[in-house]
């Protein structure tokens, strides 16, 4: 006998086997189908070559925005560096030792972050009062600075973080 029971279960298990292979098979190819339908399809009824046209465009939109944004932040940095970031005063007796006058007097730098402002100073003596401005390039005046002034810059210039 050529064939016997065995070999013929063997068979129909082989059968069954290649069937639901064929079977898996075809409702996985069916799901492909369907996703690759969907994925082409598009937003509103487009293809997908629109669907890439759409998002590139949107891409550069974004990328021109950041841009837009990168410089406008770059202005806005040079802006600060260029407005007053620290103000100190210093408040002295300009009559040392006879205590008459109290503290009146006064120091007060204004300084940016490249050190580029001005000192003001307020002397009162008596019912007088006289008033300085000398400016500041670089942390330095081309004027002479009284010792309560270089306090209020050095004590400004600490604020501000000032990096060599």
């Amino acid at each position: 006998m050529l064939f016997n029971i065995y070999s013929i279960s063997a068979y129909l298990i082989l059968l069954f086997a290649i069937g639901a292979i064929l079977i898996f098979l075809v409702i996985w190819i069916m799901r492909l189908e369907k996703k690759i339908k969907n994925f082409t399809y598009g937003k509103d009824g487009k293809n997908l070559e629109s669907s890439m046209v759409a998002i590139k465009k949107n891409l550069d939109d974004l990328i021109k925005s950041r841009k837009d944004i990168e410089n406008y932040l770059m202005e806005v940095e040079n802006r600060l560096r260029k407005s007053i970031q620290s103000v100190e005063t210093i408040r002295f007796n300009s009559f040392k030792g006879d205590g008459s006058g109290g503290n009146q007097s006064f120091a007060t730098a204004f300084l940016n972050e490249n050190g580029n402002g001005l000192v003001i100073s307020s002397i009162y003596a008596r019912g007088i009062v006289s008033i300085f401005s000398k400016p500041l390039k670089k942390f330095v005046s081309e004027f002479e600075l009284s010792n309560e002034e270089k306090k209020a810059i050095n004590d400004a210039r600490k604020n501000i973080g000032y990096r060599k």
